[in-house]
């Protein structure tokens, strides 16, 4: 009755941790239990002494992005295979509306990009760039029809034309309030930002990378979050800040979830686990990111925001760059191109430094893999192991110790931002809708095996 059982393991969600087998049949879990038995033809996964997991879902990617006069050299395919390899089964990108165009054009195009690429599930969020009377219809028709909840808008790069000035996002949180839909926010205050670029700039050859972190100082994102929570609070709509790198945007967070807002966060591992001192070192541009890394104490306090809830989901904004394309810069900080790999170091990145930190195997299962499907419509049929669920799985081996070296890992990038750490724990397989797509960090799938997932809306986690 089973295609493939997988038995012996500990069995680990967001609440519970079990010993006990899961079977599958036709890409979904069919039993949860002891001793499970197949036929001859059943294949069989022995996982002892290693943990079954929920496949990790990887809410916030850019793939084969343009962006800087190059494009990300992960594409739909090889970012899909870096994923499977370190343990994400979903990915959601970004359909990212062009003026004039519609959204619905954008994810047309998009979809067409990934679809005979994608090894494994993806997803895409809306990107608004130009609000006006037919985006505002537009929307309740995307996530009706198009399964497509959340919609994205930018605070900044307003001489790129992504900018939604105030007005716009209030209409927008409004608009979605009622439908379930959900608007995610690039937070940083544009006014400011480009004055203290300009400013830098200007002397770009003394301050060289480093002038990254000098024209933006933690208040370029907190006080746009707190526009951003405002505007959430007086119009009851569903708010989701992207990529928060501040502690302070962590305070403005909990200040209203205090009082019920809808409003919800995510940070990243390198905001968790770097601080701005590598823009001082001799690859310093390698690291630059929109918002970029910021001091040692942010860390901590973004560390205490997911355990306490605050922050509800660890995702990566992986847009990778090799040292080819960043060295575009040619000394000039304000022309390096934003973004890092890491989809493929996500999980076992949480999963290492999140135990020390103390968090349980079931918290970091909850914002890897739970969160992500509550709050982006996915869930129960990923981001958990229950019947009925897809079998996207991953068993992971919590005791093998790995030397993190981008020689050995998927991605296209010709370095790693964790170039030589050391950590414990590493996925050793990988299914995706009950089909083997990794197995010991190397991909075993086939290209266009993944497909797009429409979504709910109303996904919530409180």
């Amino acid at each position: 009755m089973f295609d493939l059982i997988i038995n012996n393991g500990k069995v680990v969600t967001a609440k519970d941790s079990f010993k006990a087998d899961v079977g599958i049949k036709n890409g979904k879990i069919l039993a949860i239990g002891e001793r499970l038995k197949g036929n001859s033809r059943t294949e069989i996964i022995d996982a002892k002494g290693k943990l079954v997991m929920p496949g990790a879902i990887d809410v916030h990617v850019h793939l084969q992005l343009p962006f800087c006069g190059t494009v990300s050299a992960d594409d739909f395919e090889n970012g899909t295979k870096a994923a499977a390899c370190g343990g994400v089964t979903t990915v959601i990108d970004y359909a990212i509306q062009t003026k004039g165009s519609t959204i619905t054009e954008a994810i047309k195009a998009r979809k067409k990009e990934a679809e005979t690429k994608v090894c494994v599930d993806y997803s895409l969020h809306g990107g608004i760039t130009d609000w006006n009377d037919r985006t505002q219809k537009e929307v309740g028709e995307i996530i009706k029809k198009e399964g497509i909840p959340s919609f994205k808008m930018f605070m900044i790069y307003k001489t790129q034309g992504w900018m939604a000035d105030d007005g716009a996002l209030y209409q927008a949180l409004e608009t979605t309030a009622p439908l379930g839909g959900m608007i995610m926010v690039h937070a940083e205050s544009v006014f400011v930002l480009d004055m203290l670029v300009a400013r830098y700039h200007e002397i770009k050859n003394k301050v060289s990378a480093y002038g990254h972190v000098l024209s933006r100082p933690n208040f370029t994102e907190y006080e746009a979050v707190q526009r951003a929570v405002l505007w959430a609070e007086v119009t009851g709509g569903k708010l989701y800040v992207v990529h928060i790198s501040t502690g302070e945007a962590c305070d403005i967070l909990k200040r209203s979830q205090e009082k019920g807002a809808r409003v919800y966060g995510e940070t990243c591992p390198q905001y968790l686990l770097l601080d701005d001192s590598v823009f001082k070192g001799k690859d310093g541009h390698l690291y630059a990111t929109c918002p970029q890394i910021k001091k040692k104490k942010d860390s901590l306090r973004l560390w205490k925001a997911l355990y306490d809830g605050e922050l509800a989901i660890v995702s990566t904004d992986t847009c990778t760059f090799d040292k080819k394309q960043k060295a575009m810069w040619k000394g000039d900080f304000t022309k390096i191109p934003f973004g890092m790999p890491g989809v493929e170091t996500m999980l076992p990145l949480t999963f290492h430094f999140g135990k020390k930190k103390g968090f349980s195997i079931n918290k970091i299962v909850e914002i890897c893999c739970t969160n992500p499907a509550k709050l982006h419509g996915l869930y129960p049929e990923k981001g958990t192991l229950a019947i009925g669920s897809d079998a996207d799985i991953v068993v992971y081996d919590p005791n093998i110790k790995v030397k993190i070296d981008y020689h050995k890992l998927q991605t296209n990038c010709d370095w790693s931002p964790y170039q030589g750490w050391q950590i414990q724990g590493w996925p050793t397989v990988t299914l995706s809708r009950g089909k083997i797509v990794a197995m010991n960090a190397k991909f075993v799938g086939e290209k266009g095996w993944g497909r797009f997932v429409k979504r709910k809306p109303f996904g919530e986690i409180r």
